[in-house]
């Protein structure tokens, strides 16, 4: 009987741990939904969760659609831009210490400098189109990219390059066959980092310019004060960056396991 107990509470322990999330989500929902109708708090100051499903059904599919799709093209595009700038440029820091001397203080410079009160410039030099979008974006994704693939190429254990040089490997077989594979869990933990940037990106690009987009439809939500309709939107967009990450990571469990936390595997 004790035996039976034992095992039993071992099932529900392990039960409880693998859904707490899920728990601990619905949990917040409910006490979201009573408390904002015991407090009779105001909808346009914050809605409860069933008035946003409510002001999501107050739009078409179609309508969501396409701001979905707007802000997803121009995320996947200025993230697409970033991995192919960032990683060979990381790949040039961690070759030679003069460029890295040269580069690495721009970059901060970039980085360091606030997007959003560039973002308007940049409208007016690209224009109106999707260019100055993507622009804004890479500018926002492709820092974590650039540091963390760097550190993750320099931190290669000095034994390993030490035996690559004896057995007379040049520096582009030791940064292909050693130093990016022994990056490549410091290049997953930043493309997942900038999954989320990527997405950050595209809504301020579309708060400063745009017809179409999420960000778009929650500045024009918000200004005629159908707050439901805007947490509606920001649903849409933490549930697209989620998508993003969870796309990324199984990508690195398909291609890289041996990547992977060993928790993860």
């Amino acid at each position: 009987m004790r035996l039976d107990a034992t095992c039993t509470m071992r099932r529900a322990l392990a039960f409880i741990d693998r859904f707490a999330p899920a728990f601990a989500f619905i949990g917040l929902l409910v006490a979201w939904e009573l408390g904002c109708r015991v407090f009779k708090v105001p909808a346009f100051l914050l809605p409860a969760p069933s008035m946003i499903v409510a002001g999501a059904r107050e739009q078409t599919l179609a309508i969501w659609s396409t701001h979905l799709w707007a802000t997803m093209r121009v995320a996947l595009m200025g993230y697409a831009v970033a991995i192919c700038i960032s990683i060979p440029l990381a790949v040039a820091l961690a070759s030679s210490k003069t460029l890295a001397r040269t580069l690495y203080p721009m970059i901060v410079v970039v980085h360091s400098t606030p997007i959003v009160a560039i973002a308007p410039i940049i409208v007016v030099t690209l224009g109106a189109s999707d260019l100055p979008r993507v622009v804004i974006t890479f500018l926002i994704t492709f820092f974590p990219i650039v540091v963390t693939t760097t550190t993750g190429l320099l931190a290669t254990p000095e034994e390993l390059i030490e035996l690559s040089r004896s057995l007379r490997a040049d520096r582009a077989r030791e940064m292909l066959n050693i130093r990016l594979p022994y990056a490549l869990p410091y290049i997953f933990s930043a493309l997942k980092i900038s999954t989320t940037l990527a997405v950050v990106g595209a809504v301020v690009a579309e708060f400063v310019a745009a017809e179409q987009g999420l960000g778009y439809f929650i500045q024009f939500a918000t200004s005629f004060f159908k707050i439901n309709q805007s947490f509606a939107a920001l649903i849409f967009l933490v549930a697209m960056s989620l998508a993003f990450f969870q796309l990324i990571s199984l990508v690195q469990r398909v291609f890289a396991p041996w990547s992977l936390p060993k928790s993860e595997r």
